[in-house]
Formats: structure tokens, sequence, C-alpha cells
């Protein structure tokens, strides 16, 4: 029986070739969206961790770290956030969103900080050149942003309405790439005094929940963010995109049962007379629509395992061009995997049934 199946296959190999390829690119099409969306979200999130800070402090209402609010956390409030008990360390900084050509959302994420200060709790360090001034056009870099967009000291990014100078590269990789004056960015604004967030550490012998807690009873009105929740909040923070990837996955699954339907249609219609052949010969109707359904799995098998392997080589493709993550989950592997074969055992139904049903006589007369 199997190689009944594949010889059929081999049969019109250029058919079943492109068979292959249709599902293998609605495969890469599930794979990838999925893993870019997500790849994106858990990056920006683990990046926002990664500042050496356990808790962020943050105006009620804020939503993520887009750039987006507005300044309205006065720097002064660290005063009163280090008197709170359990608070080792608490720095001011501003994150906003600038216009940016060579991004693919055509925005970025910069970091306002006081140097000093930042790189104390973060434990951020100057790779190459130097730390920037405060109240000046200069910029430091991350490593592997450099790297990618193969920049030297000395360079010019525009960032606002001018060019800022990078005068450092910096380790390890945290919160956003580019990183400013914090005054430069409060002047820009026209929010001097002001920040966006507030990152605190902890005192040893605290425990987080210990320290979130006392903050927010002493500050009700603000938010207290744990920086290991970050990851979980920025996946359940974008439900419009969860319902757009689902119905994504959902429409792929459609074409894909579609393809196998048009494939497995033109097979049985050709193979009429070997179908007549082997009835005349005993085969049970059950048999002959199992085979058609083999095939028809065989070919989805082989276009989701061409599909994962697309994604793979296009997954390393981008990563050595750009800083993009694409996360390959096992779990959306597995979802794509039972949905495409799903849509294989579908698509080959109907054609197994009319291969099932023809009379032997009539098909073997068939020309």
């Amino acid at each position: 029986m199997d190689s009944l199946v594949f010889s059929n296959m081999l049969h019109r190999p250029a058919r079943t070739f492109v068979s292959i390829l249709g599902i293998a690119v609605g495969v890469l099409l599930i794979v990838f969206t999925v893993g870019l969306a997500n790849g994106t979200i858990r990056e920006q999130a683990k990046r926002d961790a990664n500042v050496g800070a356990e808790i962020f402090f943050r105006p009620s209402g804020s939503i993520g770290m887009s750039g987006a609010e507005s300044f309205i956390l006065p720097v002064s409030v660290v005063f009163d956030i280090l008197q709170v008990e359990g608070v080792q360390t608490a720095v001011a900084i501003g994150q906003n969103s600038v216009n940016a050509v060579d991004s693919n959302s055509g925005k970025r994420l910069i970091d306002g900080v006081s140097f000093e200060e930042y790189s104390m709790i973060s434990g951020l360090r100057i790779v190459e050149g130097r730390a920037f001034q405060a109240n000046t056009d200069e910029v430091i870099i991350d490593t592997a942003w450099q790297n990618q967009q193969a920049l030297k000291i000395g360079h010019l990014i525009p960032v606002y309405d001018r060019n800022f100078t990078v005068v450092g590269t910096y380790e390890p990789a945290g919160g956003a790439r580019l990183k400013i004056p914090l005054s430069t960015m409060q002047s820009q604004l026209g929010s001097e005094g002001k920040s966006s967030s507030i990152l605190i550490s902890i005192k040893p012998g605290f425990t987080v929940d210990q320290v979130g807690q006392n903050l927010q009873e002493t500050f009700p009105n603000n938010q207290i963010v744990r920086t290991k929740d970050l990851e979980e909040l920025y996946m359940a923070g974008f439900p419009a995109l969860n319902v757009f990837l689902n119905v994504f996955i959902g429409i792929a699954a459609v074409i894909s049962a579609l393809v196998i339907l048009l494939t497995m249609y033109t097979t049985v219609t050709e193979r009429t007379r070997q179908i007549g052949i082997m009835k005349s010969l005993g085969m049970s109707n059950g048999k002959i629509a199992w085979t058609i359904t083999q095939e028809a799995l065989m070919i989805s098998f082989f276009g989701i395992i061409l599909g994962i392997l697309l994604t793979v080589v296009l997954r390393i493709a981008l990563g050595s061009v750009t800083t993009l993550n694409v996360e390959l989950s096992p779990l959306v592997i597995l979802l794509t995997l039972v949905v495409g074969l799903i849509g294989g055992a579908v698509g080959g139904l109907y054609p197994a049934m009319r291969a099932a049903r023809l009379d032997a006589v009539e098909a073997l007369s068939y020309e």
C-alpha cells in the first residue's frame, strides 16, 4: 500500500511538488508571522526587564513601554521613593518614540537616562568610546545594534529633528537600543524635571512583593510593575493581535485544504481507469478511499516539513541582517502540524469518496 501511495505521488512529480510547495508557503506564513509577532514582543519585554531593577514605578494607566506616554512623573519623586522601606535604589528614566526611516515600524524607542545613576542600577558599561555628556546631542548604542547597522564611533544618527553623534557603545543590552541624556530628552519634549518611569531595586532581605506592597500603600495612584511580569503583561496586552493570528492560522488552513482538494480531485479524475482496475482485482471501496487519503496526508506532511524548514532558513537570514527575533515555538509548530494534517484529510475526503463510489465497469471503459 505504501509503495502504491508513493508511486502515485511520483507519477506526476511536478504537480506533487507544486502542491507541497503551496502548502509549505501557507505553513511558512503561519509559523513566521506568529513567530515574528511573539518573538518581537518577548524580545522587547526581556530587554525592558534586563535593566537591573526589580520594579517599574509608573504613572497610573501606563501600557507597555511604547514611548508614547507623556512625562508626568516628577524626578523629585525619587527622593520619596527612597524613603520607602525595602527600596535600595531608584533612578528616573525617560522613554520616547521617534521617527526612524530605517526601522520596520517607522518608529524607534530611545531611552533618556542619567548615565552615572542608570549604570549603577543596570550594570551598563561602556565597551567602546565614552559615555555621553549631559545636555548634549550625543548618543550611546548597544553593541548588537551597532553590528547590525555597521556604525562606528563618530557616526551621526537622526533623532528628533537633528543628528546625534555616536560617542560610545555599551553592554549588556537592556531597554532601548539608543540612549541619550535625560536632560536632552526633557528639553526636547518640554518636560524639564519630569520622567516617564522610575527604576527601583530592592534591598537584600526584602522580597519584590513586600516592597511592591509598601510602594502601593505609599503611592496608591501609581502603577507598580514587577520586571519579571513584563513578558506576560506584554503578551496579554495585545488581544487584537492574538485574534488576528488565530484568524490567520484558520485562513492558511483553509487554503491548504483547498490545495489538497484540487490536487487530489484531478488525481482521481486522471486515475479513473486505474481505480477501475483496482476494483476489478478485488480492492474494497474503503481501501481505495484510504489510499487517496494517505496520498493527501503525505503531501500535507511533506508540505508542512518544507514550510518549517523554510521558516528556519528565513529566520537565520533575517537574524543576520536585522535585530528582529522570530520565535519558533514548539506549540505553534505542533499546532501547525495538526491543523495542516486535518486540512489535508479534509481536502482529500471528497476525492477519496468519489474514487470509492466509481463503478468498476465504467471506470475500466474510461479513456
